[in-house]
């Protein structure tokens, strides 16, 4: 497997008060053949997040259309679980429906963050997504007691299937947080059954976080894409790769991902959180660079 990178696409510059910078996350829904539109998380002056999207034209050279004026979402309420920032995480079509899961963020004193898991659903009268609750989906338990983070969705035979980032702990730093990936069920997009195991751990010396999985299937099973942090004395994001027969048992691949780093370029310093889609006979992947999306996002296709 080898991506060609074609190029950074967008990265906000002081767009709107809300979009001062950052394009994280990056997350594409194929609107028609002209149209991609791409949300991510931006950051304010006050380094709070917000959901953002922009349009980019496929048949002309991939070129921004239009920015959003106004955010997809914003943060909440002091005191909720999404008052220090909405991050983007998995846009799920259901029946002409759209699911946005998102990463509520709050601050904390004894830990550096606290992340759990909402949900929006696009209002076609409203024309803007709207969160279900003021209360995440997918909040701590038992089984993920720390944080949780970034999830990716599948619906298979009327089973919603997501992998999702956690905490084994915390320690001093973000080097001992031990985040892994798990994987839970649903019968509905809301209620969630976790297993309460690993599903793709820590491998690499040194390493201590997987992020943000994708997960794709086709004709030889499950994908995943994910970013890896740490690796003996590379300690940037890169992005890694595993497969699975079930969804259940994956075997990484990191050596096989195709892409890494670039020579003093906006993605010089790490590459991460990637989204992987098909279109017109072409695999495409968006992924960040440098600081975690300060640079913005890029495009990169597969080739055959």
């Amino acid at each position: 497997m080898e991506w060609k990178k074609l190029g950074q696409l967008f990265c906000p510059d002081n767009n709107f008060p809300w979009m001062v910078s950052h394009a994280a996350n990056p997350f594409v829904e194929i609107i028609n053949d002209n149209i991609w539109q791409v949300y991510f998380t931006c950051r304010n002056e006050r380094n709070q997040s917000h959901i953002g999207s922009v349009q980019l034209d496929p048949q002309n050279q991939f070129n921004v259309i239009r920015i959003s004026d106004r955010p997809v979402l914003q943060p909440g309420d002091p005191g909720l679980f999404d008052d220090s920032g909405t991050a983007m995480g998995y846009l799920l079509l259901v029946n002409r429906k759209k699911y946005l899961y998102y990463l509520g963020w709050n601050l904390k004193v004894t830990v550096p963050w606290l992340n759990t898991i909402g949900l929006a659903v696009w209002d076609e009268y409203e024309q803007r997504f709207t969160k279900v609750s003021r209360a995440p989906i997918m909040d701590r338990s038992e089984e993920d007691p720390f944080t949780i983070s970034y999830p990716s969705i599948l619906l298979e035979n009327g089973v919603y299937r997501m992998w999702y980032g956690s905490n084994l702990n915390w320690g001093k730093d973000q080097s001992t947080m031990d985040h892994v990936i798990k994987y839970a069920e649903s019968t509905d997009g809301i209620h969630w059954k976790r297993l309460g195991k690993i599903v793709v751990g820590l491998e690499h010396p040194n390493e201590y976080a997987l992020s943000k999985p994708f997960v794709i299937y086709d004709p030889s099973g499950y994908i995943m894409w994910y970013s890896y942090r740490a690796n003996k004395s590379i300690y940037t994001y890169r992005i890694g790769y595993a497969t699975s027969l079930d969804g259940l048992v994956w075997k990484r691949k990191d050596e096989e991902a195709g892409i890494d780093v670039s020579v003093n370029e906006w993605d010089s310093e790490m590459i991460c959180y990637p989204c992987i889609f098909d279109f017109n006979g072409e695999r495409y992947m968006v992924y960040n660079g440098n600081g975690y999306g300060r640079t913005g996002f890029g495009l990169a296709v597969l080739e055959k």
